[in-house]
């Protein structure tokens, strides 16, 4: 069943866009995260230009994160002060990170960019994971404890001026921190189309010190504002965004998400983790050969 994509200017199978938007929301649901990372690679994997996926996917991350946001504020695991703070960085950083998409855009770079980008984040973070993952694995087969090292803010946190209070998160520090890196993460979300989840959890609990009972609800609080003004940014600036491929994945991811939660349930934690690295790593590597490969046709002509 094909269909045009307006923006994207190409048609594609509805099922298959459906269907990569249940295989994100299947890993959204397994792994606890939102799956903008994996959506941007898998529709340029598709043939979908990668300005056109980048801001597509940013629109399907905030309908993916709103039903998690009302979850973990029934369960008062919500930190509204900080999330706050952490908007208000995230749209100062989506106003630069459209200034960057632009200019990159303009120089004809976007594209590569975009690629160098995923490549050196998913490696770094797939390797971590990885290497995390194993530990534990290993930890669990021989029946030794690791240990588990005490949850503080950074030294650089801890030295910045002007601290404010955030009670539900019992941390007494600058609010410099917090607005940074929301800054950081609407740069990589205007850019990349991430919700940036995977870099503000680990980031939200080794670098500000947060508790793990508000982290992930905090954390989709400032992603559902943040991939919602990136969306609008990008609608009225860079003109990317292709609301009928953002409205396929999302059917898909929203179903897929039911199914993750449940297998999610019959597998172990440590095992979820290192398919979850496994699956980052692969991505990487597959849009490392892409930036390196020799295309079939080295030229090519488009109407303008």
């Amino acid at each position: 069943m094909d269909i045009y994509l307006p923006i994207a200017n190409i048609s594609v199978n509805a099922l298959v866009i459906i269907g990569l938007g249940g295989l994100v929301g299947l890993l959204s649901g397994m792994f606890g995260v939102g799956g903008g990372f994996l959506t941007t690679p898998l529709l340029i994997f598709y043939g979908i230009p990668p300005t056109v996926a980048a801001a597509s996917a940013a629109s399907q991350v905030t309908g993916a994160s709103i039903s998690g946001v009302f979850a973990h504020v029934r369960r008062n695991g919500v930190d509204f002060h900080m999330g706050i703070v952490l908007v208000v960085g995230g749209l100062i950083g989506s106003f630069l990170g459209a200034g960057i998409f632009r200019l990159l855009q303009e120089t004809g770079q976007i594209d590569t960019a975009i690629g160098l980008l995923y490549v050196v984040m998913l490696g770094g973070i797939g390797g971590l994971m990885a290497k995390e993952s194993l530990s534990a694995i290993k930890a669990m087969r021989t029946g030794t404890t690791l240990q588990v090292k005490k949850r503080r803010h950074h030294p650089l946190v801890a030295a910045l001026p002007m601290r404010w209070r955030f009670y539900r998160s019992g941390l007494y520090i600058s609010p410099l921190a917090p607005l940074i890196l929301g800054a950081v993460t609407g740069i990589l979300t205007m850019i990349l189309g991430v919700g940036g989840g995977f870099i503000m959890v680990p980031a939200m609990l080794y670098l500000l010190g947060m508790p793990t009972q508000v982290v992930v609800g905090t954390s989709l609080f400032q992603i559902l504002f943040v991939t919602m003004g990136a969306t609008m940014i990008h609608a009225t600036t860079t003109k990317a965004v292709d609301i009928v491929l953002a409205a396929l994945l999302l059917i898909g991811s929203v179903t897929g998400a039911q199914y993750g939660a449940r297998f999610a349930m019959k597998m172990k934690p440590e095992y979820l983790r290192l398919l979850l690295a496994l699956m980052v790593l692969l991505v990487a590597i597959r849009m490392a050969l892409g930036l390196g490969w020799r295309p079939d046709e080295i030229y090519s002509v488009a109407l303008s």
